[in-house]
């Protein structure tokens, strides 16, 4: 990316809660390009989130967006930012058209046709009330009014947990199309890492509040491994090279990004490689024993 200034850049960032601290966070975002936020829930995805938008303030660290500081020009750095929260809250009582009509007061780039156009796409009935539509209407009509301010920063915090695959799989599309003109970039956390596998360029990966790595998608998936194998393949040196590892009654899956120096100790033939997705990724990091072995394929 050369020395091109990120969109979004985020350094040693710390934010202390009672019970909960993300802490010492740090990944860039370049101009152009989606980046996939994962971790379980309460990793501190919607809290970093809430420190970029300034809803909240941090405790340590810097957060510049668009080259800009992110609490001293605040109101020029929203102009340009498209938000999306997992559960919209907007003026329950307005409708649609109305509702948008408020919000197109805070951004001078609003355009009102583009948004009637993509109200009709998404199915948006114009004249009806936002508190009556469905969890997933409302996250169209955020979606609608992200998209119709040219924002160009997208930050989405679980948009698709209350869409329907269909649409899902239009909302993807959408994005990917949104950035090749290179000017807008989308920050996209979600627990359905099946969606980033399709469109993400990077990934950031945060667990109990700290960062496990941002890098390249591609990176990710060449770099993590399952490895599945007998329980007696699991020596003091050979689980030190294991992210995490959930034994069953036949044997054991763990998720290594130290396959050389494994195979180096474990013999040819014992035990079965495969690449990992990143739902495995998210899914094994950190686990021990037998927990969660039931829960694979369903929690993420």
């Amino acid at each position: 990316m050369g020395s091109v200034e990120p969109v979004l850049d985020v350094r040693n960032v710390t934010k202390v809660y009672e019970g909960f601290t993300l802490r010492d966070v740090s990944f860039s975002l370049p101009q152009g390009y989606i980046m996939g936020l994962i971790g379980h829930n309460g990793a501190g995805k919607t809290t970093l989130l809430s420190l970029i938008l300034n809803l909240v303030r941090l405790d340590a660290g810097e957060i510049s967006v668009f080259g800009l500081d992110h609490r001293r020009e605040e109101v020029a750095v929203r102009s340009r930012i498209g938000v999306v929260h997992e559960v919209p809250t907007f003026f329950s009582s307005l409708s649609v058209e109305r509702a948008a009509a408020v919000v197109a007061r805070f951004y001078p780039t609003w355009d009102e046709a583009g948004f009637r156009e993509v109200v009709g796409e998404f199915g948006l009935a114009p004249n009806k009330k936002l508190g009556r539509l469905s969890q997933g209407m409302r996250t169209r009509f955020a979606l609608a009014v992200a998209l119709s301010h040219r924002a160009e920063l997208l930050l989405l915090d679980e948009p698709s947990s209350g869409l329907d695959p269909a649409f899902r799989r239009d909302l993807l599309e959408r994005l990917s199309g949104i950035i090749e003109g290179g000017r807008t970039s989308v920050l996209f956390s979600t627990h359905i890492t099946s969606d980033l596998d399709r469109i993400a360029d990077f990934v950031t990966f945060l667990r109990q509040g700290r960062l496990v790595f941002s890098t390249t998608r591609e990176e990710v998936l060449e770099r993590w491994f399952l490895v599945k194998g007998a329980p007696d393949l699991l020596s003091e040196a050979t689980s030190s090279l294991f992210a995490g590892v959930v034994t069953g009654e036949y044997g054991f899956t763990g998720l290594t990004e130290k396959l050389p120096e494994l195979r180096s100790q474990v013999a040819e033939g014992s035990m079965i490689v495969e690449r990992a997705t990143l739902e495995d990724v998210v899914f094994y990091t950190g686990r021990s024993g037998k927990e969660g072995m039931k829960l694979h394929g369903h929690s993420s």
